[in-house]
């Protein structure tokens, strides 16, 4: 299926590996152009190099997004690099669960900034763009967790709950400007933190993969593949999906009590 996202511009934040480089390597076989933000410049440049090897039109921003000033600076150099904007994932954040009682002031701040008014700026810094261009979708990225939170959840249930909401709250506001807001819901998927976290507990990726599965309770018995999740976003982007606003979709290997 041609997704019709050949030469849109799309932003891309937390796009330096895991869940925002499999977004940003779908959309630039789909021919799109992709800009991309991170806090870490050497994993961004690795992922733009190999972008580019593809043919992609790529710029990176090295970018901490839990800070109003460099939100606004990424937008606006990628609307000084490609001369519009269409389209922005709201991807960046990291897995914080825990106790409630554990968690003090700074780190609940911490972890609205990265989460939640990281999304609110730099969708408020591309809205006009969007506007100008006619119209635009933005996807934001969140958890299962958002629907069902556990015990143990917080900050990040109650930070990606209030992203649910603005989700909603934005597809009422921006449809009549053809401008669509939708969620993606995450699961247990390939990431570069889970990576991370079993080289830290010494066991193999696919063995300590298959554990958080078996012990999820995964439905379909498996982690996600970060390709699955980045079809759905790409999609959701896209024209093809050009009646769907306001929804949030698990992709979770039906692992969510909640639809």
């Amino acid at each position: 299926m041609d997704l019709e996202l050949g030469g849109k511009v799309v932003l891309v934040t937390g796009g330096s590996d895991g869940l925002g480089a499999a977004v940003a390597r779908r959309l630039v076989r789909e021919g799109a152009k992709v800009a991309l933000c991170a806090r870490g410049v050497e994993r961004l440049e690795a992922t733009a190099a190999s972008l580019r090897a593809e043919g992609g039109d790529v710029l990176t921003i090295q970018a901490d997004v839990s800070k109003e000033w460099q939100v606004e600076h990424f937008v606006d150099a990628a609307h000084a690099r490609f001369g519009r904007v269409d389209a922005l994932v709201n991807n960046a954040g990291t897995a914080a669960a825990r106790a409630f009682a554990s968690v003090s002031d700074a780190e609940w701040e911490a972890d609205l900034q990265l989460k939640l008014f990281a999304a609110i700026r730099a969708s408020r810094q591309a809205i006009p763009l969007f506007k100008d261009a006619g119209g635009g979708s933005i996807v934001n990225v969140l958890a299962i967790s958002a629907k069902t939170p556990g015990a143990n959840s917080t900050p990040s249930s109650v930070s990606r709950a209030a992203g649910l909401a603005l989700t909603k709250a934005l597809s009422k506001e921006l449809g009549p400007h053809g401008i669509r807001v939708n969620a993606v819901l995450v699961g247990i998927i390939e990431s570069g933190q889970w990576v991370r976290r079993a080289h830290e507990v010494g066991k193999p990726v696919e063995s300590f993969q298959q554990e958080m599965a078996r012990h999820a309770g995964i439905p379909l018995g498996r982690v996600g593949r970060a390709e699955e999740f980045a079809d759905l976003v790409a999609f959701l982007l896209s024209p093809r999906a050009g009646y769907i606003s306001g929804t949030a979709i698990n992709v979770d290997g039906g692992l969510s009590a909640a639809v």
